[in-house]
């Protein structure tokens, strides 16, 4: 599922990142690489507020629709 479908407050692992070789190559430059932990710290108008590695990260909602958990 996408993490823009996820619940706040819920932890996830990335399975895998879908979308153009630049969108790929720019979630992954961000931490978001499969087998990595991630918690969605807030989701407000479509922006998804997300910790990852130890730090918070936000994604609008395209973006968002490219994490696969």
């Amino acid at each position: 599922m996408p993490i823009s479908l996820g619940t706040t407050g819920q932890t996830y692992v990335v399975s895998r990142i879908t979308g153009k070789e630049e969108t790929r190559q720019f979630l992954e430059t961000l931490g978001f690489v499969p087998g990595t932990s991630i918690t969605i710290i807030s989701s407000i108008g479509g922006n998804v507020i997300i910790e990852v590695r130890d730090s918070r990260i936000a994604v609008n909602n395209d973006m968002a629709k490219h994490i696969i958990v």
